[in-house]
């Protein structure tokens, strides 16, 4: 019997738990995780900790090399491939290497974007999303005193609150009204600022920048729309991320805001899947950890032959902004168009969506004791009517 090969590329949490569950189902098949990084798959969540200095690198690697030996996976670190050839069913890596396969994994995650501010590339701006940029933001942290965020996004705040925690005065300068604006409505945005703002974080909301400044090539501050100046010796952009599409639009695979698969995460191509954040499946890229996991299994399963389904992931967020429990599920309702159940004291704020008796949100600061039965109720699509006022 033909032995199958299979190539994934990219060693995040899709990639790595789809090689563990095709070894699962296909105990002789070849199986080959290529990545452009140059350790084994780690917790990106704790990158954070790393730039704190609370964490060592070695305690960031979630599967050691021992794993991939006893798992019989070939991990091949440093490699970039530049070309797919979807028909002949081969990659060419950056050095020209030619790696065929039976079966393919994209699982080539996303990258950081950043936006169109004039001075956005040079010396002493940084993006948070790999190790090497936590090292690089180390690495400049230890000359810098102000450090001015741009963008009140999840990653963003961690670093910042990371580079508090090493005595540097943190500035966040945020588009929008609120911060955490897909996570959190404007009243648990207020209640998760006051919190911050304890902790000596500074905020500019509705606040575009115009230009990062610099003086004799090193970075010295931002100047706002409004004419206004913050001054800062390092900038980290968190303005979202964008899925890694060059691969597969080279390849000639379907792509719209990720590359398209159906339930079995298949692309457009035979023989190819994608998982991760790079997948869109049923119009939704869904780029949390949970989904990426989900899709692993599911896509690692049926390139071993199997009939698994993906039905989409309910999207929940369970964090810890600057040591506060943040929480959200399904529609947040920021617009106040449905029915809400709302607890708010002190530091405390939760809050649940209903539409016909049932929870279609929530959101919760300070306090996510009961999140996972909440989002449970809301996949389930429960009935609460005798729940209703004892759930928050």
């Amino acid at each position: 019997m033909k032995t199958n090969t299979y190539l994934i590329i990219g060693n995040g949490v899709a990639g790595t738990t789809a090689a563990e569950t095709i070894r699962k189902q296909d105990p002789a098949g070849s199986i080959t995780i290529l990545s452009e990084e140059d350790i084994p798959f780690y917790y990106r969540i704790r990158l954070n900790d790393f730039i704190a200095g609370e964490v060592s690198e070695d305690k960031l690697i979630a599967k050691k090399k021992a794993w991939y030996q006893e798992q019989r996976i070939e991990l091949r670190l440093n490699t970039r491939i530049a070309r797919l050839d979807a028909t002949a069913q081969r990659l060419t890596t950056d050095s020209g290497k030619k790696l065929s396969f039976n079966r393919l994994l994209l699982a080539t995650g996303s990258h950081s974007f950043l936006p169109p501010i004039e001075g956005i590339d040079q010396q002493g701006v940084f993006a948070l999303r790999h190790i090497k940029d936590a090292r690089a933001i180390l690495a400049q942290a230890g000359k810098s005193e102000e450090v001015i965020l741009i963008g009140g996004g999840l990653l963003g705040l961690e670093a910042g609150n990371a580079l508090r925690r090493l005595g540097k005065k943190v500035t966040v300068v945020e588009f929008f009204p609120r911060l955490l604006p897909r996570q959190l409505d404007s009243k648990g945005a207020k209640r998760l600022q006051k919190l911050m703002e304890k902790m000596g974080f500074a905020f500019r909301l509705s606040a575009m920048t115009k230009t990062i400044t610099h003086s004799t090539g090193k970075v010295d501050g931002i100047v706002l729309e409004g004419g206004d100046t913050l001054p800062g010796q390092m900038v980290i952009v968190s303005a979202g991320v964008r899925p890694n599409l060059e691969l597969a639009q080279s390849g000639g695979l379907g792509c719209d805001k990720g590359v398209t698969v159906n339930d079995r995460l298949e692309t457009s191509a035979n023989g190819i899947y994608a998982a991760g954040d790079v997948a869109e499946h049923r119009g939704v890229v869904s780029g949390i950890w949970p989904a990426a996991m989900q899709q692993g299994k599911v896509a690692g399963a049926n390139m071993a032959g199997g009939e698994a389904v993906y039905q989409g992931t309910t999207m929940s967020n369970i964090l810890k902004v600057a040591g506060i429990d943040v929480a959200a599920a399904g529609n947040i309702d920021a617009e106040g168009r449905h029915e809400a159940q709302v607890v708010s004291s002190g530091s405390i704020y939760k809050k649940l969506v209903i539409e016909n008796n049932r929870i279609i949100g929530c959101v919760m600061v300070g306090d996510t004791a009961n999140f996972n039965t909440i989002t449970r109720y809301i996949t389930e699509q429960r009935d609460i009517t005798t729940l209703k006022n004892s759930l928050l």
